[in-house]
């Protein structure tokens, strides 16, 4: 756990999948990422699925950024991604905190790809049927860019959204849609980074204030493999937007002392760097 401004910052592990690593990787040759990553017989990676979990006590606030892949799934379709969940990661989480679901004010989803929003709902009666919110009383929040584009994909992208996930969180008041770009404010110790090269209006809480902060990734750095500049994913919508978004968010890491924590490393919830923006260095993982 670390404490940043008025938060207690947990890196939570809620489960993990396996996804293509070329995809992972695009114009990488596999020569290259193969050395620094898991990688099966079916060149699938291993890919941990964080949710940061961030309470703030003095405000009453308990936030939960992401939620991993869900148990909507069908025994094919984990078989084919290599979905694991793990149901009691977030409660245990929060129970340690002692606090419960019934805390949590704030969901904040960067993007509603399966492997980020997919706990965010269940089914409580059959599969393929209703589904209900894991957290029905907190304000879920995603950027409206990105709402637009997840209930409308691109065929490039339709299959990292599935529909149930989100099916209903507007009709259920539970929606809150972020306007704007770049660097917005959100809430007392909060504000905003909106990226567009992995998926429009990718939304990344940053947490803290002044000199101290720490910065959630989500897909612009899914993990501490992704720290070179030009290391971006095939899956991105406009890889030269995630470069240059990453480069920003690489620079506040280095030049301004942020911390960067990550929604997919197998091993580290987050790191602070130093070294160049091109290619970082990790000057020490994070006890997250």
């Amino acid at each position: 756990m670390l404490k940043v401004g008025s938060f207690e910052v947990q890196s939570v592990v809620t489960g993990s999948v396996r996804l293509d690593g070329g995809a992972m990787f695009g114009v990488v040759p596999k020569v290259l990422w193969e050395k620094v990553t898991d990688v099966d017989n079916l060149n699938r990676i291993l890919l941990a699925t964080r949710a940061l979990l961030a309470v703030d006590r003095e405000h009453g606030r308990v936030v939960l950024a992401d939620t991993g892949c869900g148990t909507k799934w069908t025994a094919e379709l984990a078989a084919r991604f290599g979905v694991h969940f793990d149901p009691d990661a977030i409660p245990n989480a929060l129970k340690v905190m002692g606090l419960s679901a019934a805390d949590v004010t704030d969901v904040v989803i960067t993007h509603l790809h399966f492997d980020h929003a997919g706990g965010m709902t269940y089914w409580y009666d059959e599969p393929d049927g209703p589904t209900r919110l894991y957290y029905p009383q907190a304000r879920h929040w995603v950027h409206r860019a990105h709402w637009g584009h997840a209930n409308n994909p691109h065929h490039k992208d339709r299959a990292s959204f599935i529909a149930a996930d989100f099916a209903g969180l507007e009709h259920g008041g539970n929606l809150t849609l972020v306007e704007g770009d770049g660097f917005l404010p959100a809430f007392d110790g909060v504000e905003w980074f909106v990226s567009h090269g992995h998926t429009p209006g990718q939304l990344h809480p940053v947490f803290g204030a002044g000199g101290e902060r720490l910065v959630f990734a989500g897909d612009l750095c899914p993990t501490m493999a992704h720290l070179r500049l030009a290391w971006v994913m095939a899956y991105d919508m406009e890889p030269v937007s995630t470069i240059r978004e990453k480069e920003t968010i690489l620079h506040r890491c280095i030049e301004d002392g942020w911390f960067l924590a990550f929604p997919h490393d197998p091993k580290v919830g987050g790191v602070a760097l130093e070294g160049p923006v091109e290619r970082p260095i990790v000057a020490r993982a994070l006890s997250l």
